[in-house]
């Protein structure tokens, strides 16, 4: 289905939902409700006004089962709790608001899908959280409990028809989650640029998946925005333009910004506003501009939103 038509204008959609600062996994808790509300309080700014705006659905429990099976659907909703805090993993934890948001997280990757591929939108931007990429299909981990951009690949697949999706994951830490789900696929490329030693200890470049479709970049410790760009242009961007997707899906981590404090790369807000600029070049020529991003880490609140800012930005043409 690929094709290089372009719709004009570009028109950028933003999903996301107040129940998204209801999760809250606790005092001190570096994944905090203030996260969605730093990048809310961004994109009100005067140059988003032409943002197009909608709330996050709860994701239909189809769209769920195409990546976790629904032994695993029903450990989530049965370890909910109804007050207090869950422990899932030792920084995996449920609060009475965790259930809504972590469906909405995932519906809202699945409406962005419907948006960009039905032709509603150019691109979006799901500011949303809990973030999924640590999520493997039957295991919650790293903050996630759905794998968001995974159940918006399945989707983007089985209800529009995408034969190729390309999946480029920017955070500082690997998604380990979205690389164990798409192994076997060759349907699905996975990229990833990370820092390497770091949490959860995968990414290495020697794991390539069954089909050679998973791609890791690590980067050491100091990295900083020469090295990104480089491992992007000599590694990352090659391979999704060569796998000429349908769809394009970013993984949108913002902690390897250098002011994070749980990584130690050194890139700033230009990085991730260029990154999301070469990526939508490549989307322009195979599949009519297409992109959905997801919000995945960040955890420094200034950083996180001039971040943000900066590449949804670039998602609206700016």
């Amino acid at each position: 289905m690929q094709t290089t038509e372009r719709r004009a204008p570009l028109r950028t959609l933003l999903v996301t939902h107040a129940s998204g600062l209801a999760h809250d996994m606790g005092a001190g808790h570096p994944e905090q409700p203030d996260r969605l509300r730093a990048v809310a309080r961004a994109l009100e700014h005067e140059c988003f006004r032409s943002l197009a705006r909608r709330e996050a659905p709860l994701a239909p429990r189809a769209t769920l089962l195409r990546v976790h099976p629904e032994s695993y659907i029903r450990f989530i909703e049965q370890s909910a709790p109804s007050e207090g805090l869950t422990p899932l993993d030792c920084d995996t934890i449920m609060s009475p608001g965790t259930l809504e948001a972590a469906f909405r997280a995932a519906g809202g990757a699945v409406a962005a899908v419907d948006a960009v591929m039905g032709g509603a939108a150019d691109t979006a931007f799901v500011a949303m959280r809990p973030p999924g990429h640590h999520a493997g299909a039957e295991t919650p981990m790293g903050f996630c409990f759905f794998n968001n951009v995974a159940i918006a690949a399945r989707h983007a697949q089985a209800a529009h028809g995408a034969e190729r999706v390309a999946i480029v994951d920017f955070d500082v830490h690997h998604g380990n989650g979205t690389q164990s789900i798409f192994w076997s696929d060759k349907s699905v490329l996975y990229c990833s640029t990370h820092q390497a030693p770091l949490y959860p200890g995968t990414g290495a470049a020697s794991e390539r998946g069954e089909f050679d479709t998973i791609v890791n970049a690590p980067l050491a410790a100091g990295s900083g925005g020469d090295v990104f760009q480089e491992a992007l242009a000599s590694l990352i961007l090659p391979r999704v333009t060569a796998f000429a997707p349908d769809l394009i899906l970013i993984s949108a981590g913002f902690d390897a910004h250098e002011s994070d404090p749980l990584g130690g790369l050194r890139l700033t807000e230009q990085d991730f506003g260029d990154t999301t600029k070469s990526l939508m070049a490549i989307a322009e020529r195979s599949c009519r501009g297409r992109i959905v991003s997801a919000l995945e880490g960040g955890y420094h609140l200034e950083a996180l939103a001039r971040s943000v800012s900066a590449h949804v930005l670039a998602l609206m043409g700016a």
